[in-house]
C-alpha cells in the first residue's frame, strides 16, 4: 500500500515540547518513519510549518524596539532529507499578549507580555495536498499528524475519492472526536527514542 505522511509541524512541535523532546530535523524524521507499518510503501513525507518570524516591534511597556531574528536552517535541513518536502506558510506577528498580571502594587513590565504569532496558510496547504493526492490516485492512504479540525473537509474529500486516512495519536494526546469521525484509522504510536 502506497502512503504519504503529512505532518502539521506546529501541532507536532507542541506535543514534543510537552514531552521535553529536542525538536530537530532528525527527530522529525524518526517520528515520520515511526508512523509507517510494514505493509506500507512510502511515497513522500510532507512537513507543514512556518519559518521563524523576522522583523521589528516596539515592546508594549517600555516602547523599546525589539528585533525578532529567527533562523530557518533547520527547515532547509529537513527539506534535504530523503522523501521530505516542506510546505511553508507565513508566521504573522499579532502584537503582544499579557502572560501574567503584576503583583499588587507592582507596575506592568515588558516581561509581563509575550509576542503573539499566528500561522497563516498552513492548513490550506495541507488541504490542497490532500485534495491533490485524492485526484491523482498516487497514494492509497494518507497518514496525518494534525490536531486541527480545519483538515476535516479535505479528509472527507479524500475518503470520498477512495483514499484511506490514518490519524496518528501519541501517548496521552487528546484527539478531537471530529477528527476521529472523519478518519478511517486511528494509529497509536509511541514517541521514538531520541
Amino acid at each position: 500500500m502506497k502512503v504519504s505522511v503529512l505532518i502539521d509541524g506546529g501541532h507536532l512541535r507542541v506535543l514534543a515540547k510537552k514531552q521535553k523532546i529536542d525538536y530537530t530535523p532528525d527527530y522529525i524524521e524518526k517520528v515520520a518513519h515511526a508512523c509507517l507499518q510494514t505493509d506500507e510503501t512510502l511515497l513522500r513525507i510532507l512537513y507543514y510549518d512556518c519559518a521563524p518570524y523576522n522583523g521589528k516591534a516596539k515592546l508594549p511597556v517600555s516602547g523599546t524596539e525589539h528585533i525578532f531574528a529567527g533562523k530557518d536552517d533547520w527547515l532547509k535541513q529537513l527539506a534535504a532529507k530523503d522523501y521530505f518536502a516542506t510546505r511553508l506558510g507565513v508566521l504573522k506577528f499579532r502584537g503582544f499578549k499579557a502572560i501574567r498580571k503584576p503583583a499588587p502594587g507592582k507596575n506592568l513590565t515588558d516581561a509581563d507580555f509575550k509576542a503573539d504569532f499566528e500561522q497563516k496558510g498552513v492548513d490550506m496547504r495541507i488541504g490542497l495536498d490532500i485534495a491533490t493526492y485524492s485526484n491523482q490516485n498516487s497514494v492509497d492512504r494518507i497518514i496525518l499528524i494534525s490536531g486541527d479540525t480545519d483538515c476535516i473537509p479535505a479528509m472527507k474529500y479524500a475518503r470520498i475519492k477512495g483514499l484511506q486516512v490514518a490519524l496518528i495519536a501519541f501517548p496521552n494526546q487528546r484527539i478531537a472526536p471530529e477528527l476521529l469521525q472523519h478518519s478511517d484509522l486511528r494509529r497509536d504510536i509511541a514517541w521514538p527514542q531520541a
